[in-house]
């Protein structure tokens, strides 16, 4: 079992180094990609002049970046009538449907997610779109089967539906027993190809002390791949989004917490997105858990592009610690407030950071917590040079050519409740809008600073007034709470303090 370091200690390590400052043709397309990965390739000479392991963990990303740049070339060579959409993702789009979801509606829409979740069929092959009425908070605790893919939670970016629960990690299941970091999730989503679009995800329990036992509120918990995002607010304290495993994408999103409140072994891409801290205490924005002894998770990885980092006044922010022994985390043009910590990371437990695999970068970031002048960054963690940076640049680290697609309309024709739903299809789907461009930032309170904040414009962070309220729970949701993913190997088991435990299960 780790042991947490306190927040005390860390704080005084922040302080130590420098206070925070306040301030054509199929062969000749895959012919080109070859040409471009022996490019992209390390030389000889820079893979022996690279020192020790970080040096090849840089070699090993640019080698598998030029991999991968040969196989998109092979595959829009060789696509059929030239879309990279992959073959089941293709069908399910073609043979979309629309439900409308309204806590005061009629008997043309449900009134609850879970009543229209449970309409939807095992083994669903239709995208399913379920239209959460804007504005409606849906106090409900959901939990989305791997068997239901393909669904997708839809409201207005400027006037969101929210949904909301409050179990933390202590709160006692059916059994008696606390229901753990998995069974707090509001929302978990086990299933592959969800999509939300201007949506609020949200653990309202209350903010736990440092030190506590059990403090874990999820919000969000994606253990499906080929999830996206657009627009979206995930809001919670301590671990936040459990970003367990597969490929995800956030769009111009807004994630708030305290404590590793971005986590997990999932290979993700965040884009635009504004991450912020809700504590004046020390807040760590990641706890990656890349490691060699959970299968699949030596591919994962956070990478953060154009985003930006602030928080609340007086409060210390780390960019990331590392759960796993090899974990992953690289923010790129990312705008850094004067909340972040000059030392920037913090190796947690393992014992030899510099050696065991651990991957933390920084490229062309800005802002006074990226200032090169005042930084001292911990020396195993580096400023990438553009080749190394490459990697992780673009929507081509998650594969996002086979699956990322504009982000679903609002507006759109519904399936009355009582119809047949599984069969039915809507007689012209809308055409899919353009990716959205971040709103105007989200109006902060005043003790918080969110001048660069890239954030949904209208989500109110207390959004308790709004008209409609649904007070139900996910009739699977419970098995949530007990549920075992087979592939996780380890969930966290902490308290919220920054120098809480993370536990095998």
């Amino acid at each position: 079992m780790k042991n947490r370091r306190s927040s005390s200690t860390m704080a005084r390590q922040a302080a130590s180094v420098v206070p925070v400052t306040m301030s054509a043709k199929p062969l000749l397309v895959l012919a080109a990609a070859t040409l471009l990965a022996s490019s992209l390739l390390p030389s000889p000479a820079s893979a022996t002049a690279a020192a020790g392991a970080f040096g090849n963990w840089i070699a090993h990303n640019q080698k598998s970046y030029a991999i991968n740049a040969a196989l998109y070339a092979k595959k829009t060579a060789g696509g059929a009538g030239g879309s990279n959409l992959d073959a089941n993702l293709t069908a399910a789009e073609a043979k979309k449907v629309t439900y409308a979801v309204d806590p005061s509606g009629d008997s043309s829409s449900y009134t609850s997610i879970t009543a229209a979740i449970d309409a939807i069929p095992e083994g669903n092959t239709q995208r399913v779109i379920l239209n959460l009425k804007p504005g409606a908070v849906f106090r409900e605790k959901l939990f989305i089967n791997v068997s239901k893919p393909f669904i997708s939670f839809v409201s207005d970016p400027m006037n969101p539906a929210t949904i909301a629960w409050n179990d933390t990690a202590a709160t006692p299941g059916k059994d008696g027993k606390p229901v753990g970091t998995v069974g707090s999730t509001t929302v978990a989503v086990e299933s592959d190809y969800f999509v939300a679009h201007g949506v609020v995800f949200r653990n309202d329990a209350p903010l736990a002390k440092p030190g506590a036992k059990g403090g874990q509120a999820v919000s969000l918990r994606l253990f499906g791949t080929k999830a996206a995002l657009y627009n979206c607010t995930i809001d919670g304290g301590q671990d936040t989004l459990y970003d367990h495993k597969g490929l995800h994408y956030f769009k111009n999103c807004l994630i708030r917490g305290s404590v590793d409140f971005i986590f997990g072994f999932g290979r993700s891409f965040y884009e635009d997105c504004r991450i912020e801290s809700v504590v004046k205490e020390v807040a760590v924005l990641t706890a990656q858990q890349r490691t060699k002894s959970i299968e699949g998770a030596i591919d994962s990885g956070f990478s953060f592009n154009k985003c930006s980092i602030g928080g609340v006044k007086g409060g210390q922010i780390y960019l990331g610690r590392a759960w796993g022994d090899s974990s992953r985390v690289v923010y790129s043009f990312t705008e850094m407030g004067e909340e972040v910590v000059p030392i920037g990371w913090d190796g947690w437990n393992v014992a030899k950071p510099e050696s065991s695999g651990i991957y933390y970068g920084e490229f062309k970031c800005s802002g006074p917590g990226a200032d090169a002048k005042k930084k001292q960054r911990i020396g195993w963690a580096l400023d990438l040079t553009e080749d190394q940076a490459k990697p992780f640049l673009g929507v081509h680290y998650i594969f996002g050519d086979s699956w990322i697609q504009p982000p679903p309309p609002v507006a759109g024709k519904a399936t009355p409740a009582g119809g047949n739903k599984g069969n039915q299809t809507e007689a012209a789907a809308p055409e899919a809008a353009a990716p959205a461009e971040a709103p105007a930032a989200e109006a902060a309170p005043e003790a918080t600073n969110s001048t660069t904040a890239k954030a949904p414009a209208a989500e109110a962070v207390a959004n308790s007034t709004a008209a409609e309220t649904t007070d139900k729970s996910s009739s699977t949701a419970t098995s949530a709470t007990t549920k075992s993913s087979s592939a996780a190997g380890e969930t966290k088991s902490s308290s919220p303090a920054a120098g809480a435990t993370k536990a095998p299960k």
